[in-house]
């Protein structure tokens, strides 16, 4: 199986061109991952996010998401 995905989703230049207007960044991964089965966390080359953030976003995504 091949899965075919970005590197991030948190792109100012997607707003309203792949994102809805309105949808706050926050929710952005969310959209993301109702529209591809896989992301790569790219943030963490400038630093590693917190924790929380992991537990957050792998509580926040869609079963088999990867």
């Amino acid at each position: 199986m091949i899965l075919v995905g970005t590197s991030g989703w948190q792109y100012d230049s997607w707003r309203a061109r792949f994102y809805p207007r309105g949808l706050p960044a926050r929710d952005w991964l969310a959209w993301y991952a109702s529209r591809f089965p896989v992301v790569e966390v790219n943030n963490t080359f400038y630093r590693l996010p917190a924790e929380a953030t992991f537990e957050r976003w792998r509580d926040e995504m869609p079963a088999g998401f990867t």
